[in-house]
């Protein structure tokens, strides 16, 4: 089946858009869908960022929260901005969030924990970076304890470390990221874009 590797980030605005739409839209299409945690930490590092590019050009920022807003009511999803004025921290920390999906994409629960995770923050202005909140959400999820303790053994922070390096190796440098045998697309304005090249790719290409 074609299909698409969807990366994402917690403490993206823009992957949240996508991540509560992708697999309807390429379900439509027929192409599966392979999602993939990673840290843009690393990656905006690189670039001798200490935080989010919304964070350090502030017209950037000041056009990317209006953008969502519109976005999400073209999509018709709720959504909030995270207002520092109120205490609300952007971008948030979600190493603990994407330990916790690596875990469950391994099972059944994976996809729903990343929706009800990218809900919380961003149509509820929740702190996702508490794991009182993040292991509710797993067990809500279908998660069971040895599931959410695996999620913080050695193994798990090994591979999500592995998936970030894994990212970096592609090419990435922001999130949403989609990529389609060795087409990259960036952004969530993509997502359609990405599926569609995947569900017409040549079966015989890599």
């Amino acid at each position: 089946m074609k299909h698409v590797d969807f990366w994402f980030e917690f403490g993206s605005t823009y992957s949240y858009l996508s991540a509560m739409r992708l697999d309807a839209v390429a379900g439509a299409h027929g192409v599966a869908t392979t999602w993939k945690p990673f840290l843009l930490g690393p990656i905006f590092k690189s670039f001798g960022w200490e935080t989010s590019p919304f964070e350090i050009y502030k017209q950037k920022g000041a056009y990317m929260w209006r953008d969502m807003e519109r976005r999400a009511a073209k999509y018709g999803l709720p959504f909030q901005r995270l207002d520092k004025a109120s205490g609300q921290i952007f971008p948030q920390n979600g190493v603990a969030a994407a330990r916790l999906a690596l875990a469950g994409l391994k099972s059944t629960w994976g996809k729903d924990f990343c929706r009800a995770v990218y809900h919380a923050e961003f149509a509820e202005g929740r702190d996702i970076s508490g794991q009182e909140l993040l292991f509710a959400l797993a067990r809500a999820a279908g998660a069971d304890q040895n599931e959410i303790d695996a999620a913080f053994s050695d193994e798990t922070k090994a591979a999500l470390r592995a998936q970030t390096e894994r990212a970096i190796s592609l090419g990435l440098f922001g999130a949403p990221s989609f990529v389609a045998g060795d087409e990259l697309f960036w952004g969530d304005d993509r997502l359609e874009d990405a599926v569609i090249f995947a569900k017409e790719m040549d079966p015989a290409a890599p």
